[in-house]
């Protein structure tokens, strides 16, 4: 029996997403509601899949799904989010997940979602890929994902560069290519720009 771990900070969600996967026949599932929390499960339990919020408490779903991806070629990663905008398609496929299902979408899609990536997880399935891969314009990349993520909790560029463990130089260079992509030139500019174009996963 394949064993799953759901990471996501609203218990509602996970308890919700628990009962659905038992009833469709998985039953060894576990539940971490942070970045933190999601590593040490990872370490002691050792899943064959983990479906992953991008906006958890403690840093960025991408984050943790390239850091999944650099210890492991073998385990599932199914990227499970409300916002469905391409950029967030791109940057999943980019940091290594297996597959990208949007809350929206029925159960059966999850479903699908999970088994794909317990038999290829170095592949990448998602639902309208084929328009993702048509349109490159002003593409931001998951670390840019994960700096705008930072940049929406206030942290300054010291905060940043300790949190996502990079240089504050390197988080000057994301930023400024972030402005460039979203065509702002501050960081409160950017964070509106963000929600007006969806592409904040809350």
């Amino acid at each position: 029996m394949s064993r799953l771990l759901i990471v996501d900070d609203h218990a509602l969600v996970r308890e919700g997403l628990k009962r659905a996967l038992t009833h469709e026949g998985f039953s060894d599932i576990t539940e971490a509601s942070s970045v933190l929390e999601a590593r040490a499960s990872i370490a002691a339990l050792q899943p064959d899949v983990v479906t992953i919020d991008i906006n958890l408490p403690d840093g960025s779903g991408f984050e943790l799904v390239s850091w999944i991806r650099s210890i492991s070629q073998e385990m599932g990663v199914v990227v499970l989010t409300l916002n469905d905008h391409e950029n967030y398609i791109r940057a999943a496929m980019k940091a290594g997940a297996s597959a990208f299902v949007c809350k929206s979408e029925p159960i059966p899609s999850l479903v699908a979602a999970i088994k794909h990536s317990l038999v290829a997880p170095l592949s990448f399935s998602a639902k309208g890929l084929e328009k993702v891969f048509k349109n490159t314009h002003n593409v931001l990349t998951a670390r840019e994902f994960d700096l705008l993520a930072q940049l929406e909790r206030g942290q300054t560029t010291a905060q940043i560069s300790k949190s996502l463990f990079i240089s504050p130089a390197t988080v000057k260079t994301h930023l400024a290519s972030i402005y460039r992509k979203l065509e702002v030139t501050n960081r409160t500019a950017a964070i509106h720009a963000m929600h007006e174009q969806g592409l904040s996963g809350k």
